[in-house]
């Protein structure tokens, strides 16, 4: 079948070419995700609105053998929504729907491109709201959270997004219509529902979603502790959460991010001289919050604070949190490119890692800043570079593999809730055996037996090792060649 008969078929399925793109100039917003690192034009994009209409475009898609995947609002930091085979973009942004909230039952359902804090705001008359907050909340979708398991701040306490979805409808890469997980109760079998969730766009495409709502709690206090050395401040995290106290979020910033974010319009006015600040916060009832808060208070003292503050106002609550939310976008601020990592480690290893990724930014010549879920040991290093210089864009990347390197050694992971996609996927030789590999590939030929359904993303190909590994080879050659010939000209100082 050739562009124009495919795209003929595809309109004929939707009843409309305004919800088909296939033109070039069309298709240059949907090259890539938030991950910009690597690019690949899709066939067309796709905007279905209903159920049936999704599983009409799939079934046509799987009887032509045309690869596709879905997307949700494209925040995605992993490159999972970006094609790499010419695929159909199935775009889920028009299924935004709240479709209907049981408060009796702490429940709601939505379409998968409904906002994620479009949730809380909706709910929040009847002072209810939805825990997962990833940074990108304003802008991404519920359905794009499923496919990466996405976390956020408040997840330390409250658990990531796997914890707070109960049943789906998903339309399987054949085409059929499958309802997974329970509305209320477990689902008996195999948990189905499990594997879809964080499974990265590879098992199907969820159409609606069912999701457990909380009540606000009683209280909430917000604290700031600004630190003259990381240690300290990684040692304090370790003494509140030894404690037996689990804070509702418990989050951390180097210098270099506080130089960003004071930039930018979110200026809280870090001092320039401390290493580490750290914004924690705890809820629930008023008594506990109290106590709490005075407890991490003196813990901070105990650690050598420079200085540690209770947000007084709303207002000041809200701007240490948009200082700590926007900290990602504020490094535009200081670089002209950079790349998120995403990768996570034992609590008790935060010194130790923070100090290997500084050797490794010293000895790359990539500055590197540090904004992360301390309290969940989910690291967010931000390596910047000039993507104008040659091979920097590589060397960045190398960089990045270099840390998840680091965290896999003390016992961590590649990903804490930013997901695999195509930037980590030769990681997964060096976190799993191949034997590991391979099961969860025949996981995947279960639900995915063609491999049409975005193939290329979140688990390597056992064909591609040895490929993987030549050209891994290749682009650490040219980069050594590369960095000798210039004597290290294009590095930055920290």
């Amino acid at each position: 079948m050739n562009h124009m008969q495919l795209v003929s078929k595809l309109t004929a399925v939707l009843g409309s070419n305004q919800r088909v793109l296939h033109k070039e100039n069309e298709l240059y917003a949907y090259e890539c995700d938030g991950y910009v690192a690597q690019r690949g034009r899709p066939r067309a994009v796709v905007f279905p609105e209903t159920t049936e209409e999704v599983a009409a475009i799939v079934q046509l898609l799987h009887r032509e053998k045309v690869p596709f995947l879905p997307r949700g609002a494209g925040t995605g930091l992993s490159g999972g929504a970006t094609a790499l085979n010419n695929e159909v973009v199935i775009s889920l942004v028009r299924m935004n729907q709240l479709l209907h909230v049981d408060y009796d039952n702490m429940r709601a359902v939505v379409q998968p491109g409904f906002i994620n804090l479009q949730l809380t705001k909706q709910i929040a008359k009847e002072n209810a709201y939805y825990a997962p907050d990833p940074s990108s909340q304003s802008a991404c979708t519920i359905g794009g959270n499923l496919a990466e398991n996405a976390g956020g701040s408040h997840c330390l306490k409250y658990g990531v997004t796997t914890n707070h979805i109960v049943a789906a409808k998903v339309v399987l890469p054949t085409g059929e219509i499958a309802e997974l997980g329970a509305t209320y109760g477990d689902a008996l079998g195999y948990d189905l529902l499990g594997l879809l969730i964080g499974s990265e766009g590879t098992l199907g495409i969820a159409t609606e979603i069912t999701v457990r709502i909380l009540r606000k709690p009683q209280a909430v206090k917000t604290i700031m502790a600004w630190f003259d050395r990381v240690d300290e401040a990684s040692d304090t995290v370790s003494q509140v959460i030894g404690a037996g106290i689990i804070p509702a979020a418990m989050e951390m910033m180097d210098q270099l991010a506080m130089q960003a974010v004071d930039k930018s319009n979110y200026h809280v006015g870090y001092p320039a001289d401390i290493e580490a600040a750290l914004l924690i916060e705890v809820d629930g009832l008023v008594e506990a919050v109290a106590a709490e808060t005075d407890q991490i208070v003196d813990i901070c003292k105990q650690h050598q604070v420079r200085a540690v503050r209770v947000a007084e106002t709303d207002a000041q609550r809200a701007l240490w949190w948009s200082s700590r939310k926007m900290a990602f976008g504020a490094m535009g601020r200081i670089s002209p490119n950079y790349l998120v990592q995403d990768g996570v480690i034992p609590r008790t290893k935060l010194t130790e890692v923070l100090a290997r990724i500084r050797e490794i930014s010293v000895s790359s010549g990539l500055r590197i800043a540090n904004v992360f879920h301390a309290g969940d040991g989910n690291l967010h290093p931000l390596i910047c570079y000039d993507a104008s210089i040659p091979f920097e864009t590589e060397k960045a990347m190398m960089v990045g593999s270099d840390i998840l390197k680091v965290c896999v050694d003390v016992g961590g992971s590649i990903t804490g809730e930013h997901g695999v996609g195509i930037e980590k996927i030769n990681d997964m030789h060096y976190l799993f055996t191949e034997a590991e590999l391979k099961a969860q590939i025949a996981v995947r030929a279960v639900f995915n037996p063609e491999d049409l359904c975005n193939s290329g993303k979140l688990i390597p190909k056992p064909g591609r090792c040895a490929e993987v590994k030549r050209a891994s080879t290749m682009i650490s050659q040219h980069l050594e060649t590369y960095i000798k010939t210039s004597h290290g000209s294009n590095s930055h100082s920290m």
